[in-house]
C-alpha cells in the first residue's frame, strides 16, 4: 500500500521505553478533492529515511497497516493501528495526485452523427 501527498509535518525521532525503541511520524496532506492529514510512523533504522525530506516535498510513502490488541487493568481489551512507513520518496508535483485520473471527455462536436440503417444494404433479417 501506498500514501501520496505533501509533507505537512516531520517529527524528531523519539526513543520510547526502556528498550530503545525508536519512532519518527511524518503527516503527509494528500491531493483529493477532500485532502487528508495521515500520519505515518517509521520505527528504529526507518527513522532516519525521514533525514532527507522536508515540509512541503510532493513524497510517496510505502506503508504496512498494523494493528494490536491491548488489555488495560480493568479487564477491557483495547484496539491500536498504526500506519508504518518503510520505503519514500520524492514524485514531481504533477504526479503527486493520488491514482491518475481519467482524461476529460470530449466536446460532443468531436463525435459523428449517429446514422439510420443505409438504405443501400439489403434488409436481410427474418423479422
Amino acid at each position: 500500500m501506498e500514501v501520496t501527498g505533501k509533507i505537512k509535518m516531520i517529527d524528531q525521532t523519539k526513543e520510547v521505553g526502556s528498550a530503545g525503541f525508536k519512532k519518527r511520524d511524518v503527516v503527509v496532506t494528500t491531493d483529493e478533492q477532500y485532502p487528508q492529514h495521515i500520519l505515518v510512523q517509521f520505527v528504529q533504522d526507518k527513522c532516519d529515511l525521514l533525514n532527507a525530506y522536508q515540509v512541503g516535498e510532493a513524497v510517496k510513502i510505502d506503508i504496512n497497516l498494523r494493528g494490536r490488541e491491548w488489555t488495560n487493568p480493568q479487564g477491557e481489551t483495547v484496539y491500536f493501528n498504526t500506519i508504518q512507513g518503510w520505503r519514500i520518496a520524492k514524485v514531481q508535483a504533477e504526479t503527486a495526485a493520488t491514482p491518475a485520473q481519467a482524461p476529460p471527455m470530449p466536446a460532443a462536436a468531436a463525435f459523428p452523427p449517429a446514422t439510420s440503417l443505409n438504405e443501400e444494404e439489403p434488409d436481410d433479417l427474418p423479422f
